[in-house]
């Protein structure tokens, strides 16, 4: 069997989890564990948060991100015999997230499997080693890894993260429905997975191609 995208997300650059911050990096890892085992992907687009407050989103890692329309509303398009059919905000939604590693290429961003559906977006996101990320491991080493120190709300401005690259993404489509008249708004937040190993990784893929035969309004 040939490779698929996971496998290149997941082997490309050194390490997924910055292990040279080796205290949060184990309590965050026992996190996202927990989270696979409770819910393993249960209510894949609930937009509750599952971010967790000692884990920097500046930081090394792949990504499972699901936005929502405003009460899930069918702005992208529809689905037709189970196939996806964008209309013009949702091939502009879609050329959009394609263009997202050019729009930010100092974060060193691979994208994975996405799919824009009616009604929401599922996407993978791997941010890779960059400049801001290393400062930000330079400054929870020298401050807190070596008494295992809470970072909650210690992580700065939210930029340059994965917040930030979803806030990008949602402003810009937002704004093009603006200019062109259509009536469209986001749900006000997105949710994300910390995938944590290539299995989790399949697996999201798998969702995502597998989303137009199961969707439902």
């Amino acid at each position: 069997m040939g490779n698929t995208v996971g496998d290149d997300l997941w082997n490309c650059n050194d390490k997924i989890f910055i292990i040279g911050i080796e205290t949060q990096c184990i309590a965050s890892l026992h996190w996202v564990k927990l989270v696979h085992i409770m819910e393993r992907f249960r209510n894949l687009y609930k937009i509750d948060s599952t971010r967790h407050p000692s884990w920097d989103y500046s930081w090394q890692g792949i990504y499972y991100v699901t936005i929502c329309t405003l009460d899930k509303e069918n702005y992208f398009g529809e689905i037709v015999d189970k196939h996806v059919v964008l209309n013009k905000l949702g091939k502009f939604a879609n050329k959009q997230w394609l263009l997202t590693p050019n729009i930010r290429p100092d974060m060193n961003i691979k994208l994975g499997a996405h799919i824009i559906m009616p009604n929401h977006v599922h996407g993978i996101i791997k941010i890779g080693d960059n400049i801001f990320n290393r400062i930000r491991n330079n400054e929870m080493r020298g401050r807190d890894a070596m008494h295992c120190v809470s970072t909650l709300g210690k992580f700065g401005p939210q930029r340059k993260n994965l917040s930030s690259i979803i806030r990008g993404y949602k402003s810009c489509v937002t704004t093009f429905a603006r200019k062109n008249d259509l009536i469209f708004d986001w749900q006000s937040r997105f949710d994300d997975r910390i995938i944590d190993d290539i299995n989790g990784l399949m697996f999201c893929e798998q969702y995502i191609r597998n989303n137009p035969i199961h969707y439902k309004k």
